[in-house]
Order: C-alpha cells, then structure tokens, then sequence
C-alpha cells in the first residue's frame, strides 16, 4: 500500500487533537506512509476563500481550506448538521429541506475534491471519513482518479423509507457507490444502505460484503469503530483522574455514582433520561439519599435552534427532579453542561457504579467502550446501554435497554445498583475482551485490509 491520503471534516492539525478517537487510527497510518490529511482549516472567511494552507509535521502533509460564510453556513450548519444529521439519526421532523443548500454542500465537495485529485499519485489510497463527504467519491472520480477510495460513515445510515426523506437521496446514493469500499459502524447500518440498493435499483448482494449495482461492484462492510483500549485503561488511573474521581467523591458522601456523559444532541435521548432518572426515585424509594446521578453534556451546535431547545428542556427537567426529590444534604441529579479532560472522564468511568449510554439513535457511542475499560477489574460498574446504539450489536453482556421505555429503563438502573459483585465481573469481563480485541487498531487494519485489496 502507498500512501494513505485522508479527507475529513476537521483535520489533526492541531496535535492536540491526535489524543484519541478517530485522530489516533488515522495518524499513525498517514504517519507511516507519508500521507497527506485534507480538512477544514475551522476559520471562516467573509467572501472568497484563498489558496490551502499546506505544510508538514512528522511526515505528514497537511493541507486545510477556509470556508465562507455561505458555505460554513449551507454546507456545515445547513445542510450536514440540519439535513443529514436529523434524517440519518431518524428525524426527519427536525430536517430542514432546501435545495439551495444541497447545491453549496456538493459544491464544497467538489471544491475539495480540486484540492485533492491533482496530489494523487498511483499507488496512493484514499480514505474519506463521514456524513460531510457522501459525494467526495464521486467528484474524485469526475477528477480523474481510478485508485481505491474508502468511506467511513461515523453515524448511523437510515432504513431505506426514512433515507428517502432527501430530496437528493437518488443523488447521494449513486456518489456512495462510487466508493470502492463503504464502511458502517453495524450490521443494520449496512443492511440499510444495501436493502435501498436492492429496491430501488435492483443490485445483488454477492455475499462476503460485494454489492454489485450501477454496472460496478464496491464492498460495503460493518467495522465497528473501536478505541485505544489499553491507553484508556491507563488514563483510567493517571493523577489527573485520580484527582477528579476525589473532587467527585467527596460530593458523593459514599452515595452510588449513576454517570452519563454525552454531547448535547437530541440523537442522544437526554430528556428521556431525566424522566427515567425521577421514575427512579419514585418507583424504587430505597435509592433517594444513597443514589447521585451525573450527567455531563456539553452543548454542541448552539447556533441550532434544535440544539437550543434542548438546553431549555434539560434544564428544567433537572430543576423539577431536584425540586421533587432533593433534600438539604442530597442533589439527584447534578447536570454539568460543560466538557472536561479525557482523563479526568476516565476517572469518574472508574467510580460510577452504573453508566447510562442511552441515545435514541446512535453510529457507535465510544463513551460504552471507554466506561468498560475504566473499570476496576475487583469492583467493576454496570453499563445501560441503549439497543439502537451501534456498540449494543459488540457489547451484549450490557444491560441493553429501550430508552424510549423510561419505566424500564429506571428498573434496570435498580437492577444494575443491586447486581451482585460475582455478575458485575462476569459480565465486566466478557465486555473488556470485546473491547481490547476489537480496538482502534483493529478497526484501522481490517478497514485498510479491504481498501487495499482493491489497489490497481
């Protein structure tokens, strides 16, 4: 395999950035072949974008595009994160439709497409990572290039009635399929994108992943993402989760940790939570008093009216529990809007009794396979993890919930707060191989397997 050339939204270019996560799996391949790392520079430009920023660090070429205020705005907020985040994550009632924005998001894939193609050279690899690039690979081969494309869809590919909601979705399905390889976080995301296939344009399923449609054949496989899991492990018990896990202790008196940690994004099934958590301590008295329950979430995407909305709604969810439930020595439920440290997660992952990981639509959900390595492998927690989360389909010695059913979903918080220590390692266990066998690098080599078998 030559070099790995990697298109993706935003770039490592800030080191920083290559701690963990998709940055780790990347890095180390474009590091050991000399490749090249295309993106958004993340500056904003009023009219007319100048020429990329290009240079190099350890080997690796960078070279990062500003956008203008109309593209950030039809191609980012508008159309990736108003169109093809709601739909793929199965709200079509939250999509905003508009074919102008359809028409400056292919334009900004065709632009950096031109940035891209004339780099190329025989032998390299090209590896284009999500939902912003669905018509990367067709614009690549409109620029001349035969060789191997790859594309990894990082969130979840919908039911074929649901991705028919696009306008577009006949154009987006044809520039997918000039990928050579297409990669999904689960069997279902697959199964989706394939069953669209069959009904509407009658390919066939060749078996051991090869789709023939549209006169070609491309490979669309399940490769669930995986992390650094012994590097995790480690952070688990470094000083500086160490430090946290006691700032949170001694809030915590000796109370049962209950921990969430999630974006705040609609897909992740925040308000359904909060309802499960005061179903809680209504329905199971013994757990007020002796039971906290943290939920970290960041706000994300605030310049969307829907992200926005959801702000307001947790917190007055949080209000009412605490209103409800609360007593002069005791907050339910504490809700930090706010991001810390990946370290600093890792050590309240290593005290928490129990792990929410609900969302109502989820690609993967890394914080179920991160909770699992922080464990304390003599006193380990329980993971809750929700069915339509991609990580249910690896991680089924989980409690796997519905989170829509708030009623159950706060019987198994009781189940998993009185589980017997002999079940919370039998299941930590088994949950621990799955993850330190199926890791980032795992995921990388049989993604980068596949895309180089198609080299011509």
């Amino acid at each position: 395999m030559g070099r790995l050339i990697a298109i993706s939204n935003r770039t490592a270019a800030d080191a920083s950035a290559r701690a963990g996560g998709l940055a780790v799996a990347v890095w180390e391949s474009l590091t050991a072949t000399g490749g090249i790392w295309f993106g958004w520079s993340g500056n904003i430009v009023e009219d007319e974008v100048g020429a990329p920023e290009v240079f190099t660090d350890e080997g690796v070429e960078f070279v990062t595009t500003d956008f203008t205020e109309a593209e950030h705005d039809g191609f980012y907020l508008q159309y990736a994160n108003r169109v093809i985040w709601p739909v793929f994550h199965y709200r079509v009632d939250l999509a905003h439709f508009g074919h102008a924005d359809f028409d400056i998001y292919a334009a900004v894939n065709k632009r950096i497409a031109g940035l891209v193609t004339p780099r190329l050279k025989k032998g390299d690899s090209v590896w284009v990572h999500d939902y912003h690039f669905l018509l990367m690979g067709d614009y690549l081969r409109q620029g001349g290039w035969n060789g191997p494309i790859g594309f990894f869809l990082h969130i979840p590919f919908p039911s074929p009635e649901i991705f028919k909601a696009l306008p577009d979705h006949e154009r987006i399905a044809r520039a997918m399929c000039e990928y050579s390889v297409l990669g999904f976080q689960s069997t279902t995301d697959r199964s989706n994108f394939v069953r669209y296939l069959i009904e509407n344009y009658d390919a066939v399923d060749e078996g051991d992943g090869w789709i023939s449609v549209f006169g070609r054949k491309i490979r669309a496989s399940a490769y669930p993402i995986g992390i650094d899991a012994e590097g995790f492990a480690k952070a688990s018990v470094s000083e500086r989760a160490s430090t946290a896990a006691s700032r949170i202790g001694r809030f915590l008196g000796g109370r049962h940790l209950v921990l969430g940690v999630d974006r705040m994004d609609y897909s992740k099934g925040l308000p359904q939570r909060f309802e499960a958590v005061g179903q809680l301590f209504d329905n199971f008295p013994s757990t007020r008093g002796v039971v906290s329950v943290t939920q970290i979430a960041p706000p994300s995407r605030s310049k969307v009216e829907e992200y926005r909305d959801l702000r307001i709604q947790l917190d007055e969810l949080a209000g009412r529990i605490n209103g409800d439930y609360g007593d002069l020595d005791w907050i339910p439920l504490r809700y930090l809007a706010r991001s810390y440290d990946r370290r600093e997660l890792a050590g309240l992952y290593r005290i928490a009794r129990v792990c929410l990981v609900t969302p109502l639509r989820d690609g993967m959900n890394l914080v179920a396979k991160e909770y699992v390595m922080a464990q304390d492998p003599d006193d380990p927690g329980v993971l809750i993890l929700s069915e339509f989360a991609g990580a249910a389909e690896q991680l089924s010695e989980a409690l796997i919930v519905n989170p829509h059913d708030t009623y159950k979903v706060a019987e198994t918080i009781y189940q998993a707060l009185e589980m017997p220590l002999e079940e919370r390692k039998a299941r930590w266990e088994k949950l621990r191989d799955i993850v330190v066998e199926q890791d980032i690098s795992w995921w990388r080599q049989k993604f980068l397997d596949d895309l180089s078998s198609d080299l011509t």
